[in-house]
């Protein structure tokens, strides 16, 4: 056996049909297209979620509410959570850049300083935004808080 002496299986391959090649093919004059409409010419490629002319679902469906273009959203972190980072990872100051390079946020999100939970330590952290009781329980436990 040499490698240009392989062949494929007999039956293994089969040959195209050839359309429009005249009656004796078989597959001539219409070249299985059936008779007229959109779809027997060359070109005819309907919409994407073209229906028939039926009126398409997402035209059917009522339509609510909109989205913002300049909503601005922010990643939260709740004070406990805050809490836990800094004593897992033994720091007293939590800036963007520290929550960047351990990913706790992606390098464009904004954060943002939520006063959900208790802080047993001063800790100074820099946010891009704050609640007010957030920023007075940092304040109460001793530590800052710096809206960036």
């Amino acid at each position: 056996m040499e490698l240009h002496t392989i062949r494929p299986a007999k039956g293994a391959v089969k040959s195209n049909t050839r359309r429009g090649r005249g009656q004796g093919s078989g597959k001539g004059g219409t070249s299985a297209r059936g008779h007229k409409g959109a779809k027997s010419r060359s070109g005819s490629k309907q919409k994407r979620n073209f229906e028939g002319g039926q009126m398409p679902l997402q035209m059917r469906l009522p339509k609510r509410g909109f989205k913002n273009r300049n909503r601005v959203a922010y990643s939260p972190f709740n004070l406990a959570r805050l809490e836990e980072i800094s004593e897992k990872h033994q720091v007293t100051s939590i800036t963007l850049e520290f929550m960047r390079e351990h990913r706790f946020i992606r390098r464009n999100d904004l954060m943002k300083v939520l006063g959900d939970g208790e802080v047993g330590k001063a800790l100074n952290v820099e946010a891009n935004a704050a609640s007010a009781s957030a920023k007075q329980a940092l304040e109460a436990a001793g530590g800052s808080l710096t809206i960036v």
